[in-house]
């Protein structure tokens, strides 16, 4: 899935050059599906792309705790969780275009908007 930058103070307009490309298992209504990831987690690859920046790249992460009993993150590094970019409400946000999701800057507080631009299917169709 492709996410992008939506619409905030900064870019009145969102951007598609900042935004996230994300490798993930979903269930057949759209929501992360957990159970997959577990079998699947090492397939699970995020890359970060932002206008001015290099892209980062790091993996999904499904870990116990936070509210609901788990947290999806985006985990850079393995050796620390400073660079983590927390979901907010992954598990339950539906991943269909045009639907929004927030995730929060690593190290900060600050939860930005993103657009779900774009799902690409394993079989490499967009799903209709």
């Amino acid at each position: 899935m492709t996410l992008t930058l939506a619409r905030c103070p900064e870019h009145p307009d969102g951007s598609t050059g900042r935004g996230y490309e994300i490798v993930a298992p979903l269930t057949p209504d759209g929501h992360l599906d957990p159970a997959l990831w577990r079998e699947t987690r090492d397939r699970c690859r995020v890359r970060r792309f932002w206008i001015g920046e290099p892209d980062r790249h790091g993996r999904l992460v499904h870990r116990a705790g936070g509210e609901g009993g788990a947290t999806w993150l985006i985990d850079y590094e393995d050796w620390t969780n400073e660079d983590d970019e927390a979901g907010y409400h992954l598990g339950t946000h539906v991943f269909v275009e045009g639907e929004y999701v927030s995730i929060r800057d690593a190290g900060g507080a600050v939860y930005r908007t993103f657009k779900v631009a774009r799902l690409t299917h394993p079989d490499g169709g967009d799903g209709s």
